[in-house]
């Protein structure tokens, strides 16, 4: 165990089991009701296993590609949350919201595991679509906020948190081990999001 390379890869086979395990309550947007405010906004992504992964894949991501798309995705993807979570307000019909942030899990994580590399149209699309399907979600919520503008703030600045953070574990690339590590950490993502898209078709 004293690779570098070898705890990496077993730390992240322990997380990916971990966030299996917890993922179960995770993936339910009833849209009942939230606590208003920035705080509670910031800190609503860290809560939501399957909101928190996609973002972090979204960062991972665009490490892999390099430039541009290192800071075209975490600019569309916040971006397209936010035109989203209006067409939740005023109720524009979508596929079902549960199915498409399920599958953005899977999806994205299978992009960092399998090194995709598209056009950077093709790759910005794939994350709008995504974070059409993220804002959604929360716009279904928002009108039952206390403050919804501040917690649409808090919900945003999070959401770019988080996708620096998969840039900063994607800078990992950089050394020879660290692709295979990254690919790694993608199939943990992607083997989580299929138990969401299973959550999904159960409910």
């Amino acid at each position: 165990m004293n690779d570098p390379r070898t705890s990496f890869v077993v730390l992240v086979s322990v997380a990916a089991v971990a966030l299996s395990s917890y993922a179960g309550p995770a993936v339910a947007h009833a849209g009942t009701g939230l606590a208003g405010g920035f705080g509670a906004g910031f800190a609503h992504p860290f809560g939501g296993m399957d909101h928190l992964l996609a973002m972090v894949a979204v960062g991972l991501w665009g490490a892999v590609l390099g430039e541009p798309l290192v800071y075209l995705l975490p600019m569309v993807f916040p971006g397209v949350m936010v035109l989203g979570a209006v067409f939740g307000m005023v109720g524009v019909p979508l596929p079902p919201v549960e199915w498409g942030i399920a599958l953005s899990v899977c999806a994205l994580g299978l992009c960092v595991a399998c090194a995709l590399r598209p056009g950077v149209g093709t790759a910005m699309i794939v994350v709008a679509v995504f974070g059409l399907f993220h804002g959604y979600a929360h716009g279904k919520e928002l009108p039952s906020a206390v403050d919804p503008i501040g917690y649409s703030t808090g919900f945003v600045l999070a959401t770019g948190s988080l996708h620096v953070l998969g840039i900063g574990l994607g800078m990992a690339a950089r050394w020879p081990w660290g692709m295979p590590a990254l690919r790694a950490v993608g199939i943990g993502i992607a083997v989580t999001g299929v138990h969401f898209v299973v959550q999904a078709a159960r409910a």
